[in-house]
């Protein structure tokens, strides 16, 4: 069996362009991005393996936060998906998996998690 290390940033809250319906499409959407990276790892870690071992966790984030374009509409809340895990894969050919789960906060009735998730390979 292989080894993996899995990087995660949970629960990050952003406002996107999104949707289909006509009061989607002019107003951010408030979404929560998931985002879990699998990476080849190290025989082991010890107190001082140096962090190009890792990743920077705050990469994950920032596909998330700042990589987003702001003025893009995404239709499909699985083509921002798919652009997050493509800013992670071009950024750092190690990983060689990510997933990407986003949870749709303004149709939420009763406090449900409803969205999708995404796992895309490296090929």
């Amino acid at each position: 069996m292989e080894d993996s290390l899995i990087l995660e940033v949970d629960d990050v809250e952003v406002d996107v362009l999104t949707g289909i319906y006509s009061e989607e499409t002019h107003l951010p959407q408030p979404l929560r991005i998931s985002v879990a990276a699998d990476l080849g790892v190290p025989p082991a870690f010890t107190p001082e393996t140096p962090l190009t071992a890792s990743k920077n966790y705050m990469d994950l984030k920032h596909a998330i936060t700042h990589a987003i374009p702001k003025d893009l509409h995404f239709t499909l809340i699985e083509a921002l998906a798919d652009h997050i895990v493509e800013t992670i894969f071009t950024g750092d050919a190690r990983v060689r998996k990510v997933t990407v789960k986003i949870i749709k906060l303004a149709i939420a009735e009763a406090g449900e998690s409803i969205g999708i998730t995404l796992t895309r390979h490296r090929r």
